[in-house]
């Protein structure tokens, strides 16, 4: 399935159904100008992902394309991700942002740890459409728990865009928490990996 630049090629996302979501934590203020769209593929050794997001305005660090902690203070699109056999409040955290910077997080209560696994990422920016693309390759050795057919994983996804205080924070599963708050892991969907 992965092409010659390790993601997969446009016949392989084809395949892939969409999920997308446009409102915010609450699920109120629907805002179509900032939709999110995003596509899911695996192979026994890496999970992919897809985020197409349209934007209003884009807000990054400078530079570029690296690994860099409170990556959340910018734009960026998120995945929360658990395993079925793990404790509810152990996931781990995945995030990019319009110019490729990314960060990975293990997440339990109390603890906030950054994994530097082998992530990979691309990212593609059309500003004449407002809009970015951006494809992430997980390795499943970060998760220590293989993946077969069949299984089901819990995951959540998220973005957030803008600069304070008309910061927009959007998710596919609401949370409806009083102020935005992502991590509400009883409230993550379920991902079934089919063959």
């Amino acid at each position: 399935m992965p092409d010659t630049g390790g993601f997969p090629g446009e016949s392989s996302w084809a395949k892939a159904p969409p999920v997308s979501f446009c409102s915010d934590w609450c699920a109120a203020n629907p805002d179509p100008e900032r939709r999110t769209e995003v596509q899911m593929l695996w192979t026994p050794d890496r999970i992919f992902l897809r985020f197409h997001c349209r934007f209003r305005d884009i807000f990054t660090y400078d530079g570029g394309n690296t690994h860099r902690d409170r990556l959340w203070m910018r734009d960026v699109a998120e995945i929360f991700l658990r395993p079925g056999m793990w404790e509810n409040t152990h996931y781990l955290e995945f995030e990019i942002s319009p110019n490729g910077d990314w960060l990975d997080l293990d997440i339990s209560p109390g603890r906030k740890s950054i994994l530097n696994c082998d992530l990979k990422s691309s990212v593609t920016l059309d500003a004449g459409h407002k809009t970015w693309t951006a494809a992430i390759a997980i390795p499943v050795k970060c998760f220590h728990t293989p993946i077969s057919p069949g299984d089901e994983w819990r995951l959540n996804l998220f973005r957030i865009e803008g600069r304070e205080p008309k910061r927009f924070y959007s998710a596919w599963i609401p949370t409806h928490t009083p102020i935005p708050n992502f991590h509400v892991p009883d409230l993550f969907g379920v991902v079934r990996f089919q063959a």
